[in-house]
């Protein structure tokens, strides 16, 4: 006979690590081993003590959340198994209305021993630094968003409104800089939001220099130039996301891809009625965000422009043919659609739905570097 492997449910915070314990077999014993400080000396120490209690493997599990990846590579440095848990996927009891740390954890390591839990996919060190700079990059953008819509709304309030085409162009900033108010709060106001948009600017800026910089020391660096052969998939584009999907290869094939981000349609069944919804909008939403962004170009015929042309010059030829694929299937599809009188946003989303599929198979053609 084999090894009994013990299974063991840890409720996760900043400074407290709730344990459940559930012995192996459908009958074995299930119960709350108490709650440690959530510090690497006395994680060690603990799970050193319960190596020695049980004869067989330890397999752990915790639920994703802010506490981030620091245990779970501890417990695998310490040569045990460990899964790190999706929580929005973690069944739960429509009548239990009492959550404590003690019967999460005694939940986690029941249902861990059922194998009812579904694990999430774990960065290796690099790939979850390179992650969390694309991630400050775009926390530097959603700032400088908030920062424009500010002064936006304080000089409508004051009924100053530009009359020139696009905002945020050279003239508009001219127009900003002659803007003169009679009060001096008011002038005060106009400077120190302009001054707030110049430093989220700057900030953005250097962030995606550090980006430039430090992708080609990252082992996704082929899959974010392979990425960018497709039309909509700049720099920016392709690199964020690289950073959330991470490996492509354990997407067996595009549909896996396409719902892993939200992007395939709900569906309610019963009997025989079927009711599909709206998509899932699963996984991140900024990888979703940035996708349905680059849909917006297959809406013009499809070409290489100057700037497409630069980046597939060094590209391998699989890749460019299926990028040139996807440009005459998208551009087509998107004027289909359209032409049969669907919404903008359901054909932009179809369209994002496809393009991922392509996507795959562009990664696909790509190893990433050791």
């Amino acid at each position: 006979m084999g090894e009994v492997t013990t299974f063991i449910g840890l409720d996760v915070h900043k400074a407290t690590v709730s344990v459940g314990i559930a012995e192996a077999g459908r009958t074995g014993e299930v119960r709350f081993l108490g709650e440690i400080p959530n510090r690497p000396a006395t994680v060690a120490r603990f799970v050193q003590k319960l190596a020695q209690r049980h004869a067989g493997p330890l397999s752990f599990c915790y639920e994703a959340g802010p506490c981030g990846y620091a245990l779970y590579r501890q417990l695998r440095q310490a040569g045990h198994d460990c899964v790190v848990v999706a929580p929005s996927l973690v069944p739960t009891r429509p009548g239990e209305h009492v959550k404590t740390d003690r019967r999460d954890a005694l939940t986690l390591a029941r249902l861990h021993r059922a194998g009812e839990l579904i694990g999430v996919w774990v960065p290796d060190p690099a790939h979850e630094a390179m992650r969390d700079l694309v991630r400050a990059r775009l926390d530097a953008v959603e700032q400088l968003r908030k920062a424009r819509q500010q002064l936006q709304g304080f000089l409508l309030r004051q009924g100053r409104i530009y009359s020139g085409r696009g905002t945020w162009t050279a003239a508009h900033r001219r127009w900003l800089a002659m803007v003169r108010f009679d009060h001096a709060a008011h002038q005060v106001i106009l400077q120190e939001y302009s001054d707030s948009i110049a430093d989220a600017e700057q900030r953005r800026d250097r962030l995606t220099v550090q980006i430039e910089r430090l992708l080609p020391g990252w082992s996704l660096a082929p899959v974010v130039a392979a990425l960018q052969a497709m039309r909509g998939v700049a720099f920016v584009t392709a690199v964020s996301l690289a950073a959330e999907v991470g490996d492509f290869n354990r997407f067996a094939n595009p549909r896996q891809l396409m719902a892993y981000l939200g992007l395939v349609p709900s569906e309610h069944t019963s009997g025989p009625k079927t009711r599909r919804g709206g998509i899932t909008k699963a996984g991140s939403q900024h990888a979703r965000h940035v996708l349905i962004e680059g849909a917006w170009t297959y809406r013009l015929s499809a070409r290489v422009s100057p700037k497409l042309q630069a980046r597939l010059e060094r590209l391998p030829k699989a890749v460019r043919e299926i990028a040139w694929k996807a440009q005459l299937r998208l551009c087509g599809r998107y004027r289909a659609m359209i032409a049969r009188g669907k919404p903008w946003n359901v054909v932009t989303t179809a369209i994002t739905r496809e393009m991922v599929g392509f996507i795959w198979a562009i990664a696909q053609q790509v190893r990433p570097a050791e």
